[in-house]
């Protein structure tokens, strides 16, 4: 459950979306005291607990904050930056494992980073949620993934089967800083504001080694490129620069000369046409280059549907099949990938090093983990992957049961489905997928 916006926070972002919305030329100019305004920074304290992450460089975590006094953290927070000494610190990277292989950093704001930036992002996406595109899906309030893969599915069921799934290389690594900087101030004029991304945007990355060596990087303030991935503020900056090629696809008459629609979700983006791909497809990498940003030609290229399928956000959205009727249709399922990957979680929550886990802990993990997964996964014909995760989740467990309590093979006769189900309260798919509408 999210947390409820404060009333004081609340009404501080009411006036400036109603300015910015009624006044598309406005320019903000005093916004950084209300970063460090109490009910600010305590709200972004709160979402950022909520988040639960990990220590950045400095180590300190939130159970110390809250040992410390959160007030007064919040209080000392507050004065640095009233006084103009808050200085962010480098940020700690992290390697995590890809789904398709590989690894991808991940980066670690310290927790007062976090804050700060969070304080910012609630000052500042009021106004810029007046600039963004409607087809802008990522990071932002009323807006989902699901929403964009809903609108890629009605935009091929009334004929834009033609599709450009695009791929740029490191979006976030690679937005130059001169010209997000430009867009961020066509709208806000306070200096102190503008002064306090850049420095975000130019922090060090800090990394150690298998030794224990430390290594710092300067690479974002030495090119003037990328958004600190894994920062608060990213998201944000994220779409803001991304607008520019949302605007200039509209203003540059491509959109209405090649009847093209794109829809976006961060650094996701498909293009769906009705005959002209190929053009769509030149005149996206045309502005992607204006905008200096690189296309990633391994993984674009142009689909058509139904004989093709569009792959887009863990879902595959092409043709569906209907065993009752035999009708054939324009549908959205989760990729077999994602639900191969729900298996492999599965697979290692439930292996033999958990066995010291309580049963009741392990089904509540399980339980977690298949909501959070039906949650997203409930566009189309969700049931023929629902029933074969429940057949999983119910041969892992009964293996893992086995394993706890030193029994042979699965004991399938102990563990039946009324234990897992009744007793245990494993939570059943399918039985969840009745309840759509």
């Amino acid at each position: 459950m999210g947390l409820t916006t404060p009333e004081s926070v609340g009404k501080l972002q009411r006036a400036p979306r109603a300015k910015a919305k009624e006044s598309p030329e406005m320019r903000f100019y005093s916004l950084y005291d209300k970063i460090y305004r109490r009910g600010i920074l305590w709200f972004a304290y709160r979402i950022q607990r909520k988040n639960n992450g990990g220590p950045g460089v400095d180590g300190v975590t939130f159970e110390q904050i809250q040992q410390y006094g959160v007030g007064k953290w919040l209080g000392e927070l507050a004065e640095e930056l009233r006084n103009r000494r808050y200085s962010p610190s480098p940020v700690k990277r992290q390697w995590i494992e890809k789904s398709s292989g590989g690894e991808r950093p991940l980066g670690i704001p310290t927790i007062r980073d976090r804050v700060v930036q969070t304080a910012a992002v609630l000052v500042l996406q009021p106004i810029f949620e007046a600039d963004f595109h409607p087809q802008q899906h990522g990071y932002r309030p009323a807006h989902s993934a699901k929403d964009a893969v809903k609108e890629v599915h009605r935009l091929l069921t009334e004929g834009y089967t033609e599709v450009v799934d695009a791929d740029l290389s490191g979006y976030f690594d690679s937005i130059p800083h001169q010209e997000l900087m430009k867009s961020v101030a066509r709208r806000v004029s306070d200096g102190s504001v503008l002064e306090l991304i850049k420095t975000w945007l130019e922090m060090p990355v800090e990394e150690t080694d298998e030794d224990g060596n430390t290594h710092r990087s300067t690479r974002a303030r030495d090119e003037r490129r990328g958004t600190p991935q894994g920062a608060s503020i990213s998201p944000l900056l994220a779409n803001i620069y991304m607008r520019r090629f949302m605007v200039a696809w509209e203003v540059m008459g491509v959109a209405e000369a090649l009847k093209a629609h794109i829809v976006n979700y961060a650094d996701d983006f498909v293009i769906c046409c009705r005959d002209a791909a190929e053009e769509a497809m030149e005149a996206m990498r045309t502005l992607m280059q204006r905008l200096g940003l690189t296309v990633n030609e391994r993984k674009t290229c142009l689909c058509s549907v139904p004989e093709e399928s569009v792959r887009f956000l863990g879902y595959r959205i092409g043709e569906c099949y209907s065993p009752k009727t035999g009708r054939r249709y324009i549908g959205t399922e989760p990729r077999k990938k994602r639900v191969k990957g729900l298996f492999r979680d599965i697979s290692e929550q439930t292996s033999a090093k958990h066995t010291t886990m309580e049963r009741a802990e392990m089904v509540e993990k399980l339980n977690a983990k298949l909501r959070g997964w039906a949650n997203y996964f409930s566009l189309g014909p969700v049931y023929k992957a629902y029933r074969k995760i429940d057949a999983h989740v119910r041969k892992r467990l009964r293996q893992w049961l086995g394993r706890k309590h030193k029994e042979h093979g699965w004991a399938p006769c102990r563990w039946t489905d009324d234990m897992l189900y009744g007793t245990l309260g494993l939570i059943r798919l399918t039985d969840i997928r009745r309840n759509f509408s």
